[in-house]
């Protein structure tokens, strides 16, 4: 997309705003895929100039991105053009080149029940400080309940001094 485009009415309207609110969690699905609705929420926020802290095919988005075998270009285009989010289930569904429903299924348990320890050693690492900084005192083991949590869907534990 070029920076002179101009972004449909219908994309601001359906675009979060992200600089006073959350993309949906990474858990909520679109076309099947965990991560896919965030995604969206993103690139919407992104083109109408409401991402805020968030960014658009960050290696979060790149992940899904590069499950379903859509590059982020095609799949920004795609919500540029002012698709709803059932239009870009569809758009989705019929765009992905990766394997079956059961592929899928794994891939998206595979992602909902990863655990911190099992990232990469930098990822850890970078996950092991912001958890320190932004979410103090709080006990997180799996990756997406780092999102959920500091987007207030859900609450962890406390460490106990106990």
């Amino acid at each position: 997309m070029s920076a002179s485009t101009t972004i449909p009415e219908n994309v601001r309207s359906l675009a979060k705003d992200l600089t006073t609110g959350y993309p949906r969690s990474p858990r909520t699905k679109l076309a099947g895929y965990v991560l896919a609705a965030r995604c969206l929420d993103k690139c919407r926020a992104e083109l109408s100039g409401t991402q805020g802290e968030y960014h658009y095919a960050c290696p979060l988005d790149r992940m899904f991105l590069d499950f379903a075998g859509i590059s982020p270009e095609a799949f920004k285009q795609a919500v540029a053009d002012g698709r709803s989010d059932e239009e870009m289930d569809r758009w989705i569904r019929e765009h992905a080149t990766n394997g079956s429903k059961g592929e899928v299924v794994h891939w998206n348990n595979a992602m909902r029940d990863k655990r911190i320890s099992e990232l990469d050693t930098k990822v850890q690492i970078y996950l092991e400080e912001y958890v320190e900084e932004c979410l103090p005192g709080r006990v997180v083991y799996h990756w997406f309940d780092v999102y959920d949590i500091e987007e207030k869907r859900l609450d962890a534990p406390l460490i106990s001094d106990h």
